[in-house]
């Protein structure tokens, strides 16, 4: 039997509570209480998140000016440079224990790779990885952007896919870090012809289904619990 992977829509929320869970539920995975891999998926409130290799030259707006501006700053363990998040755009925190994978950072990060790339196939949207960098691309121009961290071969954090997102927050910054990228959505490189809703539902549903593939998981519908236990169908 393919083991599952159970799927919590955390539906549009603040960065820093969203963080906390994750960390909260890597440590129960690590603690063997949760036994199954998570994926998280969330669109956020505007926030910029910088990684461990963020370079002040990233951030052309201090943190004071973007907070004017209604976007929050935070620095994360992940790994990278500087990202924004916000309205429209799919992120997915994967809580996999990678020794019931394969225990390899370079594996897992080509692996959420592809499997955005099969999503994005489905979408009718040429995609590739681009040599040398990390993340997603289509026809020159990035469409989804990744940042792990890894502790005790569980992970944390994950990847953001521009599905219907305004790109406008990506001015604030240099994004992860490269001067010159353009970056671009799911609806953008679908011309604008999609319903907002409609492409959503049908981005999540097949970034789910190509992550399931890619890991050799069985994606469910979980549910998180008050008590903060995670919850999956009889």
């Amino acid at each position: 039997m393919t083991p599952p992977l159970l799927v919590l829509d955390l539906g549009r929320g603040p960065y820093r509570e969203v963080l906390e869970l994750q960390r909260t539920l890597a440590r129960r995975r690590i603690a063997g209480e949760i036994s199954d891999d998570l994926l998280l998926l969330v669109e956020h409130d505007p926030v910029v998140t910088l990684g461990r290799s963020t370079r002040a030259a990233s951030l052309p707006l201090p943190p004071h000016e973007l907070a004017r501006r209604g976007v929050d700053v935070v620095e994360v363990e992940r790994g990278g440079d500087v990202t924004w998040h916000g309205p429209g755009q799919l992120v997915g925190y994967p809580i996999f224990d990678l020794t019931r994978h394969q225990p390899d950072l370079h594996w897992y990060l080509r692996r959420l790779e592809a499997a955005l790339i099969a999503a994005l196939e489905r979408l009718d949207v040429p995609a590739e990885r681009n040599p040398g960098l990390t993340g997603v691309w289509t026809r020159g121009r990035k469409i989804a952007s990744l940042g792990i961290h890894v502790k005790q071969w569980v992970t944390l954090h994950g990847f953001a896919l521009n599905v219907t997102s305004e790109l406008t927050g990506f001015e604030l910054i240099v994004p992860c870090g490269l001067q010159g990228v353009v970056m671009t959505s799911v609806a953008r490189e679908r011309g604008g012809r999609d319903d907002p809703a409609e492409l959503w539902t049908r981005a999540r549903s097949v970034v789910v289904e190509a992550l399931g593939a890619a890991f050799a998981r069985e994606p469910v519908s979980g549910a998180l619990e008050p008590d903060g236990t995670v919850a999956s169908p009889a």
